[in-house]
């Protein structure tokens, strides 16, 4: 039997470390007051110019060495984002372009938090059905671009100039605060490969969607259902900034991301007992918090940094892996359990033997 190993990780994480501090120059927050809701100590926050492709390109390099994988024996390319560089075309492809990769097939996926599991499913259906060999799944995002701040107001957050925000600037930056105190800059990438007659690599996964309630978690000005797609009006208004009803997303999250782990688990003659290692994906401690004692996860099995990264959306799993791989967390025999729920809404989990 042919199963999907994971043979290589690597992270980028961009220069500027932004604490919680920094924000409270351009916001009405604190520290206490973001860590109390989120878990959240610090992000990190490209410089400008820095596109989610270049953070992507810098991960997967150093999952390439760290597999001793060459560029030209790449088969597959997955990129998951919801924030890409261009409306189109996608970064998958540039990304093949930046690295010097063959003329292969690049998929670009959107399934924001829950990417890098659909985006692992995604490749092992490709190596068990030998369309691929080696795969490449990136998952990255440059998150500022939705921060609603003027440049002048990033001077003063890192402490470049004197000028403090204008009321009306306060007054914008503090309707967005729930959200944008949430989220960093991140790149990470895995290299997936076609492992013959091994005892290890993916054993399930679970993908579930439900986009009844999408307007829960979403952006609501800027897309084609709107003529044309962007307006100034619409910017004007703040549309282009996410939407999101915190208590829906919190319970149903918590919700499905139990529901589907304990499916996986009992479809495969599992329990928690038998899982060495639990990645959650990284939007908020309370929600992982509440999964875990839902599940009645030890403590060592569990590890976070969102305190570190914030949210980085579609990276925060394989940045967990990459950090687990590194740390010496990752045992021979050891099954992982990752699971995920982002906006969609999409959610899911997957099991993989180490």
């Amino acid at each position: 039997m042919v199963r999907t190993i994971i043979a290589g990780s690597g992270i980028a994480i961009p220069p500027n470390r932004v604490a919680n501090e920094m924000l409270s120059r351009i916001m009405d927050v604190d520290d206490d007051w973001v860590r109390e809701r989120s878990g959240v100590e610090c992000r990190h926050f490209v410089d400008e110019g820095t596109a989610t492709s270049d953070l992507g390109v810098a991960a997967a390099q150093r999952a390439l060495d760290d597999a001793s994988v060459r560029t030209e024996d790449i088969d597959l390319i997955i990129f998951a984002t919801m924030t890409p560089d261009y409306f189109f075309p996608g970064c998958a492809s540039l990304l093949q372009a930046k690295l010097g990769a063959p003329e292969i097939p690049c998929f670009d996926i959107r399934q924001q938090c829950a990417g890098f599991l659909y985006g692992m499913q995604l490749a092992d259906a490709h190596i068990r059905a030998g369309m691929a060999r080696t795969a490449l799944l990136v998952c990255a995002e440059v998150h500022t671009g939705f921060m609603p701040w003027t440049a002048a107001n990033y001077d003063y957050m890192y402490s470049r100039a004197d000028t403090p925000p204008t009321p009306e600037e306060l007054e914008w930056n503090n309707r967005f605060r729930n959200i944008t105190v949430l989220f960093g800059d991140a790149g990470a990438a895995v290299v997936l490969k076609a492992g013959e007659g091994e005892n290890r690599g993916i054993i399930d996964c679970v993908l579930r969607a439900n986009g009844t309630d999408y307007d829960r978690l979403y952006v609501p000005g800027v897309g084609f259902r709107h003529r044309s797609y962007v307006s100034e009006e619409r910017l004007r208004a703040g549309e282009h900034i996410p939407v999101m009803k915190g208590t829906y997303v919190f319970r149903n999250a918590a919700k499905s991301m139990t529901a589907v782990s304990r499916e996986i688990l009992e479809r495969n003659g599992l329990g928690i007992n038998d899982v060495s290692l639990v990645l959650m994906h990284q939007a908020n401690l309370r929600i992982n918090e509440r999964v875990q004692k839902m599940l009645e996860i030890p403590d060592e099995k569990v590890i976070h940094n969102i305190q570190k990264y914030g949210n980085t959306t579609a990276a925060t799993i394989p940045l967990l892996w990459d950090e687990a791989s590194r740390a010496g967390r990752l045992r021979p025999g050891d099954i992982v359990l990752m699971t995920a729920f982002g906006a969609g809404m999409n959610w899911g989990a997957l099991l993989l033997r180490v």
